[in-house]
């Protein structure tokens, strides 16, 4: 029933529902961390969000706004770089492309600026080993990734548990599909969990990115019966 609520609020392309034991992962991700169909493998990189507004002419004017922003635009393409160098490690050379460059996403409460990123699989690299080469997702880290989960170790005096980790399904064929683990609600011995961030650069205006966790959330609390 709660996947089914979250699903109504906040509709994504990348829902996902697990129950294993006393867990239940409860997932309407919009973000696509590994895809492999085939030999082409492909990540899909969300970065840049504007809460979305009721009025639909503000609302327009917010999505202009966002896809025509410069930090958001260097900060986008700094991830994609990422996530380009993620897959030149495990792609035949020379195979590596974004096929969508920057395009905009709306969703039940926020916009967001997408690409995608693909390539061909070296025929002596697994799914496993894809998938931990792309593992945490560039847009969940930072850049450099490395560097950048050190410093989220450092600051954050808490673990994330599932929260921007992944979710998805590996075949016997060996293809598979995983999501990056947002707009998710963990489910334990009775409480319900749910986190939401948003991307600090040297020109983020904390007001703004503390606006935008609150849009990310708010499908989330709507699925729990919590009001705006």
């Amino acid at each position: 029933a709660l996947y089914e609520q979250l699903c109504a609020t906040n509709p994504a392309p990348f829902a996902a529902l697990l129950q294993w034991r006393d867990v239940a992962i409860v997932s309407s991700s919009p973000e696509r961390l590994l895809e492999i169909h085939g030999r082409e493998v492909s990540t899909r990189p969300i970065a840049g969000t504007r809460p979305r507004s009721q009025a639909r002419h503000s609302d327009s004017l917010d999505l202009q706004e966002l896809i025509a922003h410069p930090k958001e635009r260097a900060e986008h393409v700094m991830l994609i770089d990422l996530e380009r160098n993620d897959l030149g490690r495990i792609c035949e050379q020379g195979t590596v492309a974004v096929n969508e460059f920057m395009i905009t996403e709306s969703y039940a409460h926020v916009h967001h600026i997408v690409s995608n990123v693909r390539g061909t699989l070296r025929a002596d690299v697994s799914p496993v080993a894809a998938l931990r080469a792309v593992f945490p997702g560039g847009t969940i880290t930072g850049c450099p990734k490395i560097r950048c989960m050190e410093i989220i170790a450092e600051l954050e005096n808490a673990a994330r548990g599932f929260y921007t980790g992944s979710l998805g399904y590996l075949s016997n064929d060996g293809q598979c599909d995983f999501n990056i683990l947002i707009r998710t609600l963990t489910v334990q011995g009775g409480r319900i969990e749910l986190r939401a961030g948003a991307g600090i650069v040297a020109d983020s205006i904390p007001e703004r990115e503390l606006e935008e966790t609150r849009a990310k959330a708010r499908g989330l609390l709507l699925a729990l019966g919590a009001g705006e």
